[in-house]
């Protein structure tokens, strides 16, 4: 009885921190990803490991390397901060989750 219990609130903590990782984000332009151009759309932003985003639009999907931020406050609603047409950072509304990108080129050792 007590293993099924605690089997029941380790899939349900399983379910709830897969959720937690997996965003949705519209791109209103064009944008650059890691060196990729993604066309203006709906996405589906997954974070492996807080370490790389993988976007996704149907069969297109990008990696890129990423900083998982948590800030004081939860985000009204989500956010995509350009430098151009190149994203800096993804603010999730409704959390306190922010998805900074690395820069392109700076390679670190």
């Amino acid at each position: 009885m007590v293993k099924n219990i605690l089997l029941g609130f380790a899939s349900i903590a399983l379910a709830v921190a897969s959720a937690a990782s997996s965003y949705n984000v519209t791109f209103y332009q064009p944008v650059m990803v890691n060196g990729s151009e993604l066309k203006a759309g709906d996405y589906k932003v997954e974070l492996k490991d807080d370490k790389t985003a993988v976007i996704k639009q149907g069969k297109t999907t990008t990696e890129a390397p990423v900083k998982v931020e948590n800030d004081s406050q939860k985000y009204q609603r989500t956010a995509v901060r350009l430098n151009g047409m190149q994203v800096e950072e993804i603010r999730i509304g409704g959390t306190s989750t922010r998805i900074v990108f690395d820069k392109v080129g700076n390679a670190t050792n």
